[in-house]
């Protein structure tokens, strides 16, 4: 048997943790496979290499992708979408396995519909995948995330500031949330829940009132404020229709210093984020999780994706994966609120 496999979307930690893990266990099932360069961009234009065993030799503990990867959409054009079939015919597949968020897994989704053999592995520092309760990546995002806010807080109390940190998220808050409660976050700021810049100052004011006389606010990226817009740092978007977010830190760094007086400082860890070593956790799940897939191409489950319910490996289907988004629980944001101010 011969599988195909690619990783699309943002990168993040643990693409290759799954790469190996595909090779190696497909290898033991005597099915070769062969890596698509940058994703769908790869599939379309035939930019293909056989992965071996050797190939994803010490690749475990490195962050990126062997294979790069790119936002393509090949259903914005047709010609695309023929090409994908002409290399899957081309190359003798069996099977393919796509790595990536919601939009690749959704391009993987309509694939399958069309009669392509394909099974999904959910990526995506975001955590926004639905089926699953871990995405690989998101908890070496938060693990950064969380480092970065311990260390602001040591220069945030020496100097009596307010600091605010913006991290990546741009329709789910998960970074925010789980980062700003292991960080001792006094605010966090989430898309699902527009916020009052008022009620934030007033938090700020509140502390200091105490003599705590600095606060650390985290922000996501696409974090809004009530009957306002998300800031963009680019009017364009991507293959996608997503625009490019970033910079709602800077407005509420501003605002917060003019209502309360208390110099304000803005860091924002964008792509820090996504790169380097995975943390154990997301290497064990990346292995897992492409262990699992090459399992389900052996039995001819496609459609599926893996996933991790809790704490036991599964298999949901393709459709319930990309219907919709996994936004931020309420009760965990509840747990959230009882430690701001």
């Amino acid at each position: 048997m011969k599988i195909g496999v690619l990783t699309g979307g943002g990168d993040c930690p643990g693409l290759n943790a799954a790469l190996r893990a595909v090779v190696r266990r497909g290898s033991g099932l005597g099915f070769s496979t062969l890596g698509f360069r940058n994703g769908w961009d790869g599939f379309i234009k035939g930019h293909v290499e056989p992965i071996t065993d050797y190939s994803v030799s010490g690749i475990l503990p490195k962050g990126g992708t062997i294979l790069g990867t790119s936002r393509t959409n090949p259903f914005k054009n047709e010609e695309n979408v023929q090409r994908i079939w002409s290399n899957f015919r081309r190359y003798g597949l069996d099977a393919v396995i796509a790595i990536g968020g919601e939009d690749t897994l959704g391009v993987g989704k309509k694939l399958f519909e069309g009669g392509m053999p394909l099974v999904g592995i959910p990526k995506t520092i975001d955590n926004d995948v639905s089926g699953t309760d871990f995405t690989f990546g998101f908890d070496t995002a938060v693990s950064i995330a969380t480092e970065a806010i311990d260390r602001l807080h040591t220069t945030a109390e020496a100097h009596h500031r307010v600091m605010v940190v913006e991290v990546m998220g741009r329709h789910a808050g998960w970074i925010a949330v789980m980062s700003g409660i292991a960080g001792g976050a006094d605010c966090i700021l989430i898309p699902e829940q527009p916020f009052d810049v008022d009620e934030v100052a007033h938090v700020c004011k509140q502390r200091k009132s105490r003599g705590k006389e600095f606060s650390i606010i985290v922000v996501a990226e696409g974090a809004q404020p009530k009957g306002g817009d998300v800031a963009l740092q680019t009017a364009g978007t991507d293959d996608f229709g997503h625009v490019r977010l970033g910079g709602i830190s800077n407005w509420v760094g501003v605002e917060i210093e003019k209502r309360t007086g208390i110099e304000t400082r803005v860091t924002i860890l964008g792509h820090v984020q996504r790169g380097g070593t995975p943390t154990a956790f997301d290497r064990v799940l990346a292995t897992r999780y492409g262990v699992a897939a090459v399992d389900l191409v052996q039995k001819k489950k496609f459609g599926r994706m893996v996933a991790m319910r809790s704490n036991k490996l599964v298999d949901v289907d393709l459709a319930e994966a990309v219907g919709q988004l996994k936004r931020v629980d309420p009760d965990i944001y509840q747990v959230a609120q009882v430690f701001f101010g």
